[in-house]
């Protein structure tokens, strides 16, 4: 059969699982958008390239496949880069597809032409042209195959207007089948006598290619040997916070108690992440190249072992079976159960917050919070100092239900919460945001309401930049600039864009606010005024100023 290179293009797409597309829409790819016309393939058109490439990265962590962006070439293509580099940084799979010049013009910096190996190469899995309309379904296969396996990450293709014209009648490749390696049965002996020889075990969990069954795996042989458990920064939803092993999360803002204690294990078992400067304190509570605990360390990648830490036990593994495995291994004499018992103590100490000052408390709304909302409910985020309060006091019991970028990106929840929403629309998604990172993606608030989307947005405003205003006062206390902030009525913005927006003013009215906006059935907005005083749950501006922080 004849096709054009753009149909070919969107066939083997949806050969390989992808029903949603995002986009905004360029002159550069006008025959991928024909042959979308008539796709099972669901375009969703975003206001801003960051928008469109944040959402697909959400997909990607939402569904373990990869998130597709199509966009045009130049600023189009530069605009997605920060999207690109969350998946980078947050092992996420994810296909960025780039309108280019056609090739007659390459190499004569034709309008808006760039060289994408040069603006992606160090944020990508890989970056190639496509020359050729019948070598569309190799690359294709090959771009998922790499987006997949060993470390999930984004690929990028640049696809010259001229070979989406052109026709041919090659034939479709094989949906890809990604291989995963498995333990080796001497490694988990040897992690098994490891872990019996311990006194001060910690485990690890996190980042890309994680699942449902890998979480539940990897918890049920923690709770077998009453290990603790912690997540990584963003990956709160890994295991289930309520099992008695879990013990908190590895991020920004750490609680003391937590840190302490990975910082005196003396085993830790790390499980699909990178141990990279968040969870590990800018590396001080783990320290490169060899640290004092023993280490073992299982990746999908072979290359990630080794290359900041040396450990003592190195398993090259994909996560799920690397789970599957530990689920079977027969438990070990339990030494450390006090050690155990602490940990989960001084977490759940840590869910409860000194009253907040202003007729607002962020903590009092996070406990409601935890309450009100379904387990499946998923919950996203961009940046900023508002995110110790999302992560500090939410807790889940899900797989798939905290989607944030770990790359520390602005601008990202509301688009994420767009993807969730398309992804499970009978789920609540519920944005957290601050009036510096809202407005950075405010124009995917009208991507909502384009497509009906009820998402729910909660924006805490500070009136400023309250993460770089922190660290200004911490090095040059009394000369603030640049961190300040006027903002705009943001509920009457979220009206003239066609949802609901409302203005919370007291805690007491929070839950009421609440559940208007969920009974709204609009992409919904509550506007969150606090104290700029208090910048985060441990933190006020004045002690700063005074060097008492």
């Amino acid at each position: 059969m004849i096709r054009t290179g753009g149909r070919i293009l969107v066939d083997q797409l949806g050969l390989n699982g992808a029903d949603l597309a995002f986009s905004l829409p360029g002159e550069s790819f006008l025959p991928v958008l024909d042959a979308l016309y008539e796709s099972p393939i669901r375009l969703v058109s975003c206001r801003h390239e960051q928008g469109a490439a944040n959402a697909a990265e959400a997909y990607g962590k939402l569904t373990g496949r990869p998130g597709i962006c199509i966009v045009t070439r130049g600023p189009g293509a530069t605009q997605a880069a920060v999207g690109i580099h969350t998946a980078k940084q947050d092992s996420t799979p994810m296909l960025l597809l780039v309108g280019h010049v056609p090739r007659a013009f390459q190499g004569r910096e034709a309008w808006q032409e760039i060289e994408y190996a040069a603006t992606f190469g160090g944020i990508a899995k890989a970056v190639w042209h496509v020359d050729r309309a019948d070598r569309i379904p190799e690359h294709v296969e090959r771009a998922y195959s790499l987006a997949l396996s060993g470390r999930p990450g984004p690929v990028v293709l640049a696809l010259p207007e001229d070979v989406l014209a052109e026709e041919t009648d090659v034939s479709d490749a094989d949906p890809v089948q990604v291989a995963h390696a498995s333990p080796r049965r001497e490694d988990i002996e040897r992690l098994r006598e490891l872990l019996a020889a311990a006194e001060r075990p910690f485990v690890i969990v996190g980042e890309g290619g994680w699942t449902a069954a890998t979480g539940e795996g990897v918890l049920a042989f923690c709770e077998a040997n009453e290990l603790p458990v912690a997540c990584a920064f963003r990956c709160q939803d890994f295991v289930d916070n309520n099992s008695r092993g879990y013990v908190g999360v590895l991020g920004v803002a750490m609680d003391e108690n937590l840190a302490r204690r990975l910082s005196e294990a003396d085993l830790v078992l790390a499980v699909g992440g990178r141990l990279g400067e968040v969870p590990t304190r800018r590396y001080t509570l783990l320290e490169p190249p060899r640290p004092r605990q023993t280490l073992i360390h299982t990746h999908p990648d072979p290359d990630e072992l080794g290359f900041v830490y040396e450990p003592d036990l190195a398993v090259v593994a994909g996560v799920e079976s690397f789970a599957a495995a530990l689920r079977e291994l027969e438990p070990v004499e339990v030494r450390w159960r006090e050690w155990t018992e602490a940990a989960r103590a001084d977490y759940e100490a840590n869910l409860r917050h000194e009253p907040m000052e202003g007729p607002v408390d962020l903590g009092e709304i996070m406990a409601f919070l935890r309450q009100r909302l379904p387990g499946d409910a998923i919950q996203t985020c961009g940046a900023g100092n508002f995110t110790v309060w999302a992560h500090r006091f939410a807790e889940f019991t899900r797989y798939g239900t905290q989607v944030c970028p770990r790359s520390g990106s602005m601008g990202y929840g509301v688009a994420a919460a767009n993807a969730a929403k398309l992804v499970h629309p009978d789920r609540i998604a519920l944005c957290f945001t601050g009036d510096g990172d809202f407005v950075m993606s405010s124009p995917e608030f009208a991507t909502a309401v384009q497509y009906d989307l009820p998402i729910l947005v909660l924006l805490v405003n500070n009136g400023m930049y309250a993460t770089i205003r922190m660290h200004q006062e911490r090095q040059f206390p009394g000369r603030v600039i640049g961190t300040t902030l006027e903002n705009p009525d943001f509920p009457a913005l979220a009206q003239a864009y066609g949802g609901f927006g409302e203005r919370v003013e007291r805690t007491e009215d929070f839950e009421a606010a609440f559940e208007r906006a969920l009974a709204s059935r609009k992409p919904a907005l509550l506007e969150l005024p606090v104290d700029p005083e208090r910048i985060s749950p441990r933190i006020k501006l004045s002690d700063l100023q005074k060097g008492a922080a």
